[in-house]
């Protein structure tokens, strides 16, 4: 029960399958009281998945680009369920121009898009939800590795590096507030995300193969368990940090594949 009587901001809640959910999931399992978000045609969609896991969670219309619906979603979250002790970060989006080989032909508008939702937005995340964070308080976003160049990620690609230095960053800033910055950078799951990730099928069959420990496409939990880790006090000490949960994949030498 590590993270009995914290308060946690969960985002990114679609289906059972996203890593989102089995992040709820855990935190529940491990004593926490979760509150979501979701928006647009996808807020309906996230009141039913979390359904399946407790009738009492409550789900706030937030959409990361428009900064007063932000607001008014911490004042919301404030009056509901009073302040947060954590909160994950899983939002992320590229045009489909911005994906799938089209690395040298996208425009710079679709190459912002993607810098836009899915790195800036921990930056929006982060200092809006700031004044109602207890102290101390976690925020941990979800990562894929980047430190090498993924055929068909491309400029989603260029999104999760500039995420991991949006971490560190905050880390900096955030630290005197007593608030950590941590991301878990997962090895390749089976997502309604994922499947929209050009080449990921590819990436998928080879993954398990070379992963040390062994990876299951089909199974969040473990990645989940390393959020629920970073939204607990067992990670006192732990801020501005990388952590992988992807088998041991990103240990190992050698380009996955093909060009």
């Amino acid at each position: 029960m590590i993270l009995k009587n914290k308060t946690l901001l969960i985002t990114g809640i679609l289906t059972d399958k996203s890593i989102a959910y089995a992040s709820a999931k855990i935190a529940i399992e491990n004593g926490a009281t979760v509150v979501a978000t979701g928006f647009g045609k996808g807020l309906r969609i996230t009141e039913r998945a979390v359904k399946r896991l407790s009738e009492d969670i409550k789900v706030f219309p937030m959409d990361i680009e428009n900064q007063e619906e932000v607001d008014e979603a911490v004042q919301n979250i404030k009056s509901e369920a009073g302040n947060l002790d954590g909160i994950l970060h899983a939002i992320a989006f590229s045009p489909t121009e911005a994906m799938g080989g089209n690395f040298l032909n996208t425009n710079i508008s679709d190459a912002v898009k993607s810098f836009e939702i899915s790195a800036f937005s921990l930056k929006t995340l982060a200092t809006s939800f700031q004044p109602i964070l207890n102290k101390p308080a976690s925020i941990v976003a979800l990562d894929f590795d980047n430190t090498q160049a993924w055929p068909g990620y491309d400029w989603q690609g260029v999104a999760k590096s500039s995420l991991q230095s949006i971490v560190r960053y905050l880390a900096y800033y955030m630290g005197e507030n007593g608030v950590r910055v941590n991301a878990v950078a997962a090895g390749p799951l089976a997502t309604t995300a994922a499947k929209n990730i050009p080449g990921f099928s590819d990436m998928n069959e080879e993954w398990s193969n070379r992963a040390p420990l062994g990876w299951d496409t089909k199974n969040p939990d473990p990645v989940a368990k390393v959020v629920s880790f970073l939204l607990s006090d067992l990670s006192e000490m732990v801020t501005g940090e990388i952590i992988h949960a992807d088998g041991g994949v990103h240990s190992i030498g050698g380009s996955m594949l093909p060009k």
